[in-house]
C-alpha cells in the first residue's frame, strides 16, 4: 500500500457532473490499494466571480479580508466531493487548509507555507478515509486566514505530498501533461514525456500555466515525483522529475510565453553604487516581482534602469517610486505596455553554445524588435511587443524542431 496524492483543478471540479468524475478517478486510486488524499481548487470561475463581486464593493479591497472571502471557494469544493465519494460508499473526510495544519507566513494575498502538522490527515488516513484537503489556503500563527496566490492549490498539493512523504502527486488538469509550448495558440504544440524539475521550473516562471512555480520548487526540493495529467482524458501523462534523456536529442524543450508584460524605466539614478540594491529593496518590500533587469550608465555619470513586471504591478511600482523618489534620488520614470515574454527552455542548452544566437537570428527573420533579454544556462528569454508573441513562439517552435516530436497518445 502506498500514499498517493491528487490535485484537481477548478475546471476538473467545474459542476456536478465533474465533480462525480473526479470522485471516480479517487476511487480507482483508492481501490488500487493506495491512500489518497486529495487537494482540490474552487469550482470553475468560482474565484473570478468573488474578485468581481469584491470590487464592486470596494475600490481596494483589504487584503486580509480578500483571503477570508477567496478562501470560500475551495470550502464549497471539498465538501462537495467529500459527498459524492460518501455516497459511492467511499468513506471521505474534508479539511480546510487551517484544519488541515497548513500553517503560512503571514503575507496576504500570495503567503508561503512555512510548516504542516500532519496530525489529523494521518488519523483520517488510518481509519480508511479519504482525506479531501483545500488547495490555496493556511492560516498564520495568530489564526488569520491566508492564501497562497493564484495556482496556490498545486503548491497545497506538493506540499502535503512532500509532508506526508506520499509516493507520488498526480496534478490532474484540463491538458493531458505538459507539452512543448501551449496547444491552445500553437498546432503543432507536442506532449512531452518527461521534463526535468529545472526545466518544469524555468517554464512555469516563464508563463506556462500548468504548474504552479512555488509547487515545482517543492517537488525538486523533496524529491516528489510529479505527475501532469488529464483529469478527463485516460491517458498517460508527463513525468517531472530530476533527470530525463534527451528526447530526440532536443536542444530546446519548450516554447514558454506570456502577455500583460511592462517595461519601467529609471532615468538619472545619481549613485551607480548603491542605486540598484536600493531600488530593488524598496520594490521586493511591496512584494513586487521585478523580472528582466538592464542597467546602462550615461555621460553624465548617472545609471539608467529598465526593468520588466505584471501589467498589474504597474500601479503600485508608480506609486512605491515616487514615495520614495528622494530617498532613489532619480529624474524621472518612464513605463511602456502592450509587451509580452518569449522564452526558449531546454537543459540541453548548457552543452550547446550559440542557442540565443540562433534564437536572436530568428525573430531577426520574423521582424520581430528584441526590447529587453535575460539569459540562464537552460533559458533565454525576450521582451517583445504583444502584437508578435503568437508569430515569434510559432517561429521559434519550428525552428528548433518542436513541431517534429512524434504526437504521443
Amino acid at each position: 500500500m502506498g500514499l498517493v496524492v491528487q490535485k484537481f483543478g477548478g475546471t476538473s471540479v467545474g459542476s456536478a457532473e465533474r465533480i462525480k468524475n473526479v470522485a471516480e478517478r479517487v476511487m480507482e486510486e483508492k481501490q488500487r490499494g493506495n491512500d489518497v488524499v486529495v487537494v482540490v481548487s474552487a469550482m470553475g470561475k468560482t474565484t473570478d466571480d468573488l474578485v468581481k463581486l469584491a470590487g464592486e464593493l470596494a475600490e481596494r479591497p483589504s487584503k486580509r479580508e480578500m483571503d477570508v472571502l477567496l478562501s470560500t471557494g475551495e470550502q464549497i469544493t471539498i465538501s462537495l466531493l467529500a459527498m459524492a465519494l460518501n455516497a459511492k460508499g467511499t468513506e471521505a473526510v474534508s479539511f480546510t487548509g487551517w484544519q488541515a495544519g497548513i500553517q503560512t507566513e503571514a503575507v496576504h494575498g500570495n503567503a508561503r507555507i512555512l510548516n504542516i502538522e500532519t496530525e489529523k490527515i494521518q488519523a483520517q488516513l488510518k481509519l480508511g478515509k479519504v482525506v479531501i484537503v483545500a488547495g490555496f489556503q493556511g492560516v498564520t500563527e495568530d489564526g488569520a486566514i491566508t492564501t497562497l496566490g493564484r495556482g496556490g492549490s498545486d503548491t497545497t498539493a506538493v506540499a502535503l505530498a512532500a509532508a506526508l512523504k506520499a509516493d507520488k502527486c498526480d496534478i490532474y488538469t484540463d491538458v493531458t501533461g505538459v507539452f512543448t509550448t501551449d496547444p491552445r495558440y500553437i498546432q503543432n504544440a507536442r506532449k512531452l514525456l518527461a521534463v526535468s524539475y529545472d526545466e518544469m521550473l524555468e517554464l512555469a516562471n516563464l508563463g506556462a500555466g500548468v504548474l504552479h512555480p512555488r509547487a515545482v520548487e517543492y517537488a525538486k526540493n523533496y524529491q516528489v515525483p510529479l505527475v501532469v495529467r488529464s483529469s478527463m482524458e485516460r491517458e498517460e501523462g508527463t513525468i517531472i522529475e530530476e533527470e530525463v534523456s534527451m528526447e530526440q536529442n532536443l536542444v530546446v524543450r519548450g516554447v514558454a510565453f506570456e502577455d500583460n508584460i511592462t517595461s519601467v524605466t529609471v532615468f538619472g539614478l545619481k549613485d551607480p553604487l548603491t542605486s540598484l540594491s536600493t531600488i530593488f529593496t524598496t520594490l521586493a518590500a511591496q512584494h513586487i516581482n521585478v523580472d528582466i533587469i538592464i542597467q546602462s550608465l550615461t555621460d553624465q555619470k548617472t545609471m539608467n534602469v529598465s526593468f520588466s513586471i505584471k501589467d498589474s504591478d504597474l500601479e503600485e511600482t508608480l506609486k512605491v517610486l515616487d514615495e520614495n523618489k528622494a530617498a532613489l534620488s532619480f529624474e524621472k520614470v518612464t513605463s511602456e505596455q502592450g509587451l509580452a515574454k518569449v522564452s526558449i527552455v531546454g537543459s540541453g542548452m548548457i552543452s550547446n553554445p550559440g542557442v540565443a544566437a540562433d534564437m536572436f537570428k530568428v525573430l531577426a527573420g520574423e521582424d520581430i524588435v528584441i526590447k529587453m533579454v535575460s539569459t540562464s544556462e537552460i533559458k533565454v528569454s525576450t521582451v517583445i511587443v504583444k502584437e508578435k508573441m503568437v508569430q515569434a513562439v510559432e517561429a521559434l517552435h519550428d525552428a528548433f524542431e518542436l513541431s517534429s516530436i512524434p504526437v504521443i497518445a
